[in-house]
């Protein structure tokens, strides 16, 4: 599995991406308390004081979503622009 980290949580995680191979998670939310920030951190607790958007497959899902091999999971606050 993919996971990419855009925009300020690429600078949060000191990474763009990681390619998962340890224990493939039910659902995003069981993956977002896998992946730890460099501070040991969550990404799941991280996510309980900034909003964060998830794609799975270039698809926006919330936490519940099922994920297989091979999906690409991304991560990014919400943008705004003008």
């Amino acid at each position: 599995m993919k996971v990419l980290f855009f925009a300020s949580l690429r600078e949060t995680m000191a990474c763009s991406e990681l390619a998962w191979t340890s224990d493939q998670p039910d659902n995003v939310a069981s993956l977002m308390t896998q992946i730890l920030l460099p501070d040991g951190q969550s990404l799941a607790s991280y996510a309980e004081t900034e909003s964060l958007l998830i794609a799975v497959n270039q698809q926006m899902v919330d936490g519940d979503t099922a994920l297989n091999p091979g999906d690409e999971v991304a991560f990014f606050p919400p943008v705004t622009g003008g």
